[in-house]
């Protein structure tokens, strides 16, 4: 097995204080059940899943129309369990309806700001009124239960209204990156029947119009099950609609009423499909359900990052990506106030974050890695210019870290005081697999463990655990927050996650335990690329190359990069008589952009006369990796042309 490195000898740097103790939600949560420690916890929530998850539904104050008679049900084999078997929930009830007629209603839900400066506040009574208008809406347009509806938007507050109208009426929510192509918004709203999509004429970056709309109107101009597209005029630009199909938002709800009854959905009926890439060409539809996805990434919210009611949460991220709706769905439930900001987070200048904060008393700030190695660069002072002493909680995912821009982050934001809540999982599990918290002791980019209820571990190649050296990161028991299987595709599913190792779920992300026994993550086992904590499948790049009529085959691998963690390299095979130019290689590029959208699109392309490959033609991206990073290239015996890694080799980076 490869073995990544990893720093395995940093020291603790931060040890929870007395205070910060007794507040925590995971010590009064540990108190009222008798547990003495944080080990203890995670036994008791592992051994017994159906005591564990009973108590959190009690923890977060969840709601249930009708009781469920089990929590969970295992009859079906341990990759697809029920959960709150007989139970009637819907969850905007929870993150809503029920705090209507207490304090709670009048405390700020929503805060926003554009990157013109312009701020919006909604309470939670606010957004309830604007949730039922749109969900009423919804209904009169013929829209209802299970009905797929996808979110084409910016972060505005508009988003999580329309999200949670979704939810509302028991439809099911397809969210969708504000910064995808019109072929990766297509092949998404096609796999999901999608009857509907909101969506905005275009957002601002960089004080520059982005249009949205028209991306849309090119990925649904073949996709007749799209009756309806709500178009919210962000910009207030000149909107090409198409009617009846096309809607104004402010036409769409005129008239409807603020109060609407909220759909009596089963705890298991489908909440949300949110796709997510893997190894091959078709995105991965994870389904999520009222009583699963919600649930889970509240619970890590209250155990992990200790959000408390009042709490403000900036998380950087798009609704497209799972931590979009994992904000939305886990601070209302829990009470807290989320800011969304529509903008670049470094626009007009590089403290543009700082001032957020400052303005907004954020309690608990979220970002990727990424973010925080492109703006150290800029060193201390754009921080030292704002108050951030709001801040008590520091969080960070979507990739790993390495120890200065986490020191950084530590000792210029944090003022050495604060924890980084290092946060692993992902859209199929709802949440996190690996989770710091604010009882136990911290080094730099590791984790303490699993958060309770998740029974992780770390594997060799037989399945047996590991410790000290790397290996693969499983699960060995069902959690609530798992995927309930991928949309329309039960094989994909139980070849992706359960055929390796029986009975485990294997992740997919390489990890080790050290001597003190702090988890690190160390990077994806498999072949699917992490840019900037998005990820994409590699044949999802290869397949919009292979489209072409200037290539042949393309291979796609994930390389190392300084400010996002990875970038994607393209190799391609033109056909005969296709001269390899300058030309060629920027029209390539610029393909992939338009198509699954700039943020995909690969750091170079290359041309090679041929690619690696077994005798049964499958294309060894691993061994292309090797060769183009210049690491020895391990077994190419299957190989039917090694050959081919001399060309490769030739590109090596100088």
């Amino acid at each position: 097995m490869p073995q990544p490195q990893f720093p395995f000898n940093q020291s603790i740097v931060w040890r929870p204080d007395e205070a910060t103790i007794q507040r925590s939600r995971l010590k009064r949560f540990m108190d009222r059940h008798g547990l003495a420690t944080f080990d203890e916890l995670l036994t008791r929530s592992t051994s017994d899943i159906a005591w564990f998850w009973e108590a959190v539904f009690a923890d977060l104050g969840i709601e249930f129309y009708e009781p469920y008679r089990q929590v969970v049900d295992l009859s079906r084999g341990i990759e697809f369990p029920a959960w709150c078997v007989g139970g009637k929930l819907n969850i905007v009830h929870n993150c809503l309806d029920k705090w209507m007629g207490t304090p709670t209603q009048n405390r700020a839900a929503l805060r926003s700001e554009g990157e013109d400066g312009a701020v919006r506040l909604l309470s939670y009574r606010d957004l309830y009124r604007e949730v039922n208008r749109v969900a009423a809406a919804l209904r009169a347009a013929g829209l209802g239960k299970g009905d797929a509806i996808g979110l084409y938007m910016p972060m505005i507050p508009e988003i999580a209204i329309a999200l949670l109208a979704i939810a509302k009426i028991g439809a099911v929510i397809l969210p969708l990156f504000s910064g995808f192509g019109s072929g990766a918004i297509a092949a998404r709203l096609a796999d999901a029947g999608a009857k509907a999509v909101f969506t905005a004429d275009g957002m601002t970056r960089r004080g520059k119009p982005i249009p949205m709309k028209p991306i849309l109107d090119e990925a649904i101009d073949n996709l007749p099950s799209v009756q309806k597209v709500i178009v919210y005029p962000r910009l207030g630009s000149n909107i090409p609609m198409s009617a009846p199909r096309d809607v104004l938002w402010d036409d769409f709800i005129a008239n409807q009423p603020a109060e609407s009854p909220t759909e009596r959905t089963e705890a298991e009926d489908l909440l949300m499909i949110i796709y997510t890439s893997g190894t091959t060409g078709k995105p991965k539809g994870t389904v999520h359900t009222h009583c699963s996805f919600p649930i889970k990434g509240a619970q890590d919210m209250a155990h992990g990052f200790d959000i408390q009611a009042g709490d403000t949460l900036y998380w950087m991220t798009d609704m497209g990506w799972m931590m979009g709706p994992w904000e939305i769905f886990g601070a209302l439930l829990l009470g807290a106030s989320v800011l969304l900001y529509d903008g670049a987070p470094d626009f007009p200048r590089v403290d543009r974050v700082w001032e957020l904060i400052s303005r907004h008393g954020v309690t608990c700030l979220g970002v990727a890695p990424t973010f925080v190695r492109s703006v150290m660069q800029y060193g201390n002072d754009p921080v030292l210019r704002h108050d951030l002493s709001s801040l008590r909680i520091l969080g960070s995912t979507g990739e790993a870290w390495n120890p200065d821009p986490w020191l950084w982050f530590f000792e210029t934001i944090g003022k050495g005081r604060l924890p980084i809540i290092n946060y692993s999982g992902g859209t199929e599990i709802g949440g996190g697999i690996l989770l710091n918290n604010v009882l136990t002791p911290l080094k730099p980019c590791a984790f303490s463990g699993p958060p309770p209820g998740m029974a992780a571990d770390v594997v060799d190649e037989g399945g047996s655990p590991l410790r000290g050296v790397v290996g693969e990161l499983v699960v060995r028991q069902p959690w609530i927050g798992m995927t309930r299987g991928f949309w329309q595709d039960r094989e994909r599913y139980l070849q992706t996650y359960w055929e390796r190792f029986p009975g485990l779920w294997v992740h997919g992300d390489f990890a080790a335990i050290d001597a003190d026994g702090q988890w690190f993550i160390l990077g994806r086992s498999d072949d699917t690329i992490k840019v900037a904590g998005k990820r994409v499948g590699p044949a999802e790049i290869e397949s919009v190359l292979g489209s072409h009529p200037a290539v042949t085959e393309a291979a796609v691998i994930g390389i190392p990069d300084e400010i996002k963690g990875q970038a994607a390299v393209a190799f391609v095979v033109l056909r005969k008589g296709v001269a390899p130019t300058d030309g060629l290689r920027s029209d390539l590029k610029k393909l992939v952009a338009k198509e699954l959208g700039k943020p995909l699109a690969p750091k170079d392309v290359l041309f090679v006369s041929d690619l690696p490959k077994t005798r049964n033609a499958k294309v060894m991206r691993r061994i292309i990796r090797a060769a183009y990073l210049g690491e020895p290239p391990g077994d190419s015996s299957a190989l039917v042309n090694p050959e081919a890694i001399k060309e490769i080799q030739q590109w090596i980076p100088r």
